[in-house]
């Protein structure tokens, strides 16, 4: 997501650690197959997608001939059971140890809007792990292989990174205003099912297509919320949980947004006291106040004129919706804005400096799927989700202005007017209240800048029965095969389903010394 860099990284998601290649070549030689399905039982409308027997394939023949790819079909509108079918792409790893083997392990890296097809063999997991449970990764309806949306955006259509300017605002409203309407033109109907409650009930149709009573499950970032609704739904059938840099359910999505902007602040913080205790390294100031001078003359200047910097041309809203995600690792941070500054004042970077952010990695999906699919599916779930967007574009201004004053790193771009102001609500289910005592372990790093600490404590709140564990002093997003030290009770609980007693934390490794 580097079309839309900060779309991609702001929540969505750890992409798995296998390259782009991999998942090129699974999707693009996924077959969809299907063997024929029962006719459904009387009174049981799901049984003709419950009964269905996959026909698995080899995913690519570059690939292990164990990691299998299949399509099954689920239903468009889960209240008519017997109307449109929608194509979901499922893939499998069986466990290596037969003998071993305690069920199924659901996979989900996060988005939304981003296929999961390749999670089996991404590997994230230990052989502990694998061993035990067969590794089950799938597209989210809607994305990817699982009947693809698209809405025929435009690159400049595609580009979420909005900050509020009063003499642009009427034109951020159009373009708000055209994506929900470019998406009904293409989609229609389709869009309104395609959302998280859906996507937890193709979960459960998984399960029962793979003969399974409960099901075990790995989520990372939106993956999270997938999850807990999943446990709300079917709480009976939800085993072995890890949520993995969680979000608060509670503020399904306007308020996920915003809080990407509450949790830049202290990051910019802590960054600017790091960056000053090292002065003498890169020049941005002695003390803390200092630093943040810096910091924003930058943002002034980029704004009057745009910093030719690495290939590109930054302006003061680059700056400010490159740093919101990079504060949070403050070395790189503290590398990347002293490039910025040498190269508006003429002097290019040191030979040498990693000054860019790592890009992330880009999933090709052929022909089949349209260009626009990760934009297109993530606003269809996160305009979907929830009725509770507001409809005045007033509203939207000014709490951008009010943001802005309280959060000047980021809360103008978190609050501006988005395509859900003008997405239709007929007929959509309401968003998930979650509150279950299934037992869950969240795993969360204290310095996330996709789902801040205070998101994972939301959702722990309302998961009683699940345990949480804080890796002090870490950073990133995505913690477990990260080689902290969560790794070591994460993977305790999968293979024995032991919890900690209470909330945890253990210390991370940190650029801070």
């Amino acid at each position: 997501m580097r079309t839309n860099t900060l779309i991609v990284r702001t929540f969505p998601v750890r992409r798995s650690r296998v390259a782009s290649l991999l998942a090129a070549s699974v999707v693009a030689s996924l077959v969809p197959v299907l063997a024929p399905t029962t006719a459904p039982a009387a009174g049981d409308p799901l049984g003709q997608y419950l009964k269905q027997k996959p026909s698995w394939q080899r995913c690519n023949k570059g690939l292990s001939a164990a990691f299998q790819c299949a399509t099954i079909k689920v239903p468009l509108d889960y209240s008519r059971p017997g109307g449109k079918k929608l194509d979901l792409a499922i893939s499998r790893m069986k466990a290596s140890a037969k003998k071993e083997r305690r069920g199924v392990l659901l996979i989900n890296p996060g988005g939304p809007g981003t296929e999961g097809l390749d999670e089996p063999v991404s590997g994230v997991l230990p052989k502990s792990v694998t061993r035990k449970y067969d590794l089950v990764g799938f597209d989210p309806r809607g994305v990817g292989r699982s009947s693809p949306v698209g809405c025929g955006l435009t690159s400049k259509e595609q580009n979420r990174e909005r900050p509020y300017k009063a003499e642009t605002f009427a034109k951020d409203v159009r373009w708000a205003r055209t994506v929900a309407e470019k998406c009904y033109a293409k989609q229609g109907d389709k869009l309104r099912h395609i959302t998280t409650r859906n996507t937890a009930r193709d979960m459960d149709v998984i399960r029962a297509v793979l003969g399974e009573k409960k099901i075990s499950y790995l989520g990372t970032s939106y993956g999270t919320y997938l999850g807990a609704v999943y446990t709300q739904m079917f709480p009976q059938r939800s085993d072995r949980f890890v949520l993995d840099s969680a979000a608060d359910p509670a503020r399904i999505w306007r308020g996920i947004m915003q809080n990407w902007a509450e949790g830049a602040e202290p990051a910019f913080d802590r960054w600017a006291e790091w960056t000053a205790r090292r002065n003498s390294t890169y020049k941005l100031g002695d003390t803390p106040e200092a630093v943040r001078k810096t910091f924003y003359d930058l943002v002034a200047r980029a704004d009057r004129e745009p910093i030719a910097f690495d290939g590109t041309s930054l302006t003061g809203y680059d700056i400010r919706s490159e740093s919101r995600v990079m504060f949070f690792g403050v070395l790189n941070a503290a590398k990347w804005i002293a490039g910025v500054k040498k190269a508006a004042e003429g002097r290019a970077p040191s030979a040498g400096q990693d000054l860019k952010a790592p890009p992330q990695a880009q999933p090709s999906f052929g022909r089949a799927v349209p260009s626009d699919n990760e934009g297109a599916a993530f606003w269809s779930i996160v305009c979907g989700d929830t009725r509770d967007w507001p409809r005045d574009p007033e509203q939207y201004r000014r709490d951008a202005i009010r943001d802005k004053a309280t959060y000047p790193l980021y809360g103008d771009f978190a609050s501006n007017i988005k395509p859900c102001a003008f997405w239709k609500k007929q007929g959509s289910e309401p968003a998930t209240k979650v509150g279950n005592k299934v037992k869950a372990l969240i795993l969360q790093y204290e310095w996330d800048s996709q789902t801040p600490l205070s998101s994972a404590q939301g959702l722990r709140r309302v998961m009683t029965g699940a345990k949480m564990l804080t890796v002090t002093g870490g950073d990133g997003h995505g913690v477990y095969g990260s080689y902290t030290c969560a790794d070591k009770t994460a993977t305790a609980y999968l293979t024995t389903g032991k919890l900690p007693a209470k909330d945890v934390t253990c210390k991370g490794r940190t650029a801070i010394h």
